[in-house]
């Protein structure tokens, strides 16, 4: 019987196949390969190596002398993937066999002892759950710096008045700042659902071994605890087979991507010559290849576009998990691509969005304007009836849309009819009506908490600042 060649083996078979007569196919060579896309997980694999090696040597299960050399041998490996010196190869199939090959070459037959009392399954577990540990706190640092684009932008335009809309209609004017404000409370929520996420992916599967444990004397707590995890996890079927983590990081990816493609939405519209609101710099600008006039919003386009991505990248997540047995089933393999892809998706829309957020410029006058339009002050009028002429709102709306009505049949703003036209409808008016008809009258009106009013803008802008100050010192 020929020996376990202590070089690095030719395949991953060589690694597990010594039930095995004959080599796989061509076909299912392909469809098992996976180190294309795992091997974004080396950092993530060797730090569960070196923990589980140190457990190990610190059980009594390999001696201290072999923990010293697959330490540093996985410290070498290590070091070889970060100066691009190490060739992954598709025969060894993923990231652990590739790494575990390549230490077998620097220590020799040490290197076998590191798998004790471990599977492959609970150390990808433990990989991907690493992986997305990070990535949560990735999401979490690039909502707070679009958030501190966004307020910076909400205090320079507390008092900016601009229409306010509903059904994509003119409705009440609002305060420029207080619209931007209300992306930062949005980002607050897609931040917290990062780390409720975080918090509940945080428990280690190492030591789960295949799904069942193991029959060695481990510490699954000292590995835990040198990874950062907040505890082992309790079942070891659970620990190799779960992929909800996975899926509620995508969840909360996936929500966070439909924010900021709303804001982006309104960016598109906004930089359009039929709004004329607001303008992005070159940066966040293209051209036309034919029509030199052109200036394209493509940063905040391709920001709406990226939760189809990530969306479909939970969807096909969802579809992988549904019915799987327990415990692990080769299709969890899928996972780490749509996961990787989906983050990549979002790191590139938090960058850009934090981007436009303070690139952004607006045009005063173009944004009073259109807040003036469309009697956006006919709420207003009804408010004004109801508090000096004690109508009851019902009432109050009947009136100030016939009034609307009027002046909409003759061609000129609420403000725009004379004392007189008003009292034909209700004899009560009074010329101080006046005073509460102007987009500016009934942005700076709107007082109540969580209103449009400057003064509440500036609050808000001032516990935001706060908050984010102290975010950044913690």
């Amino acid at each position: 019987m020929t020996g376990f060649n202590s070089n690095r083996p030719a395949s991953g078979r060589d690694m597990w196949g010594g039930r095995f007569a004959s080599g796989p196919s061509s076909v299912m060579e392909a469809i098992n390969t996976s180190v294309h896309i795992d091997q974004r997980m080396a950092e993530e694999d060797i730090a569960g190596s070196l923990a589980h090696a140190a457990m190990l040597s610190a059980c009594g299960i390999i001696s201290s002398a072999d923990h010293e050399q697959i330490a540093a041998g996985l410290k070498a490996v290590r070091e070889d993937i970060r100066a691009d010196r190490f060739e992954w190869q598709a025969a060894l199939e993923d990231v652990h066999m590739n790494i575990e090959a390549a230490l077998r070459e620097k220590i020799g037959a040490a290197a076998g002892r590191l798998h004790t009392a471990r599977s492959r399954n609970d150390q990808v577990a433990t990989d991907l759950r690493l992986w997305l540990r990070t990535a949560c706190d990735r999401a979490i640092a690039g909502l707070r710096a679009y958030q501190r684009g966004l307020v910076a932008q909400a205090d320079i335009h507390a008092d900016w008045v601009m229409p306010g809309f509903t059904h994509l209609q003119t409705a009440q004017p609002v305060s420029l700042g207080h619209h931007l404000l209300c992306w930062v409370e949005a980002a607050e929520r897609d931040i917290g659902r990062f780390e409720d996420t975080r918090k509940r992916l945080n428990e280690s599967p190492l030591g789960a071994a295949a799904l069942a444990g193991t029959a060695f004397a481990i510490d699954r707590d000292a590995t835990a605890q040198a990874l950062g995890f907040d505890r082992p996890m309790a079942n070891s079927l659970d620990a190799v087979s779960s992929r909800d983590f996975a899926l509620e990081a995508l969840s909360a990816a996936t929500i966070t991507a439909v924010n900021l493609s709303r804001f982006a939405e309104e960016i598109v519209l906004w930089s359009s010559r039929r709004f004329g609101f607001a303008r992005l710099s070159d940066a966040y600008s293209t051209g036309s290849s034919i029509m030199p006039q052109k200036r394209n919003p493509d940063a905040a386009e391709l920001v709406r576009a990226k939760p189809g991505r990530i969306a479909g990248a939970l969807q096909g997540l969802i579809l992988v998990c549904k019915g799987l047995p327990l415990a692990y089933s080769k299709d969890l393999q899928e996972d780490k691509a749509l996961v990787f892809t989906a983050f990549d998706d979002l790191d590139l829309a938090l960058a850009a969005m934090a981007g436009m957020a303070g690139d952004l410029s607006f045009d005063r006058d173009a944004l009073e304007e259109a807040a003036g339009e469309a009697y956006s002050d006919a709420t207003d009028l009804a408010d004004w009836l109801v508090r000096e002429l004690e109508l009851p709102f019902r009432d109050a709306h009947h009136v100030s849309g016939s009034i609307v009505k009027m002046a909409e049949g003759r061609g000129v703003p609420l403000a725009g009819l004379a004392l007189e036209d008003m009292q034909t409808i209700e004899p009560r008016i009074r010329a101080d009506v006046f005073d509460v008809l102007s987009a500016r009258a009934s942005m700076e009106s709107r007082t109540s908490y969580g209103g449009t009013s400057p003064v509440r803008v500036r609050e808000q802008v001032a516990l935001w600042t706060e908050r984010l100050n102290a975010e950044q010192t913690s």
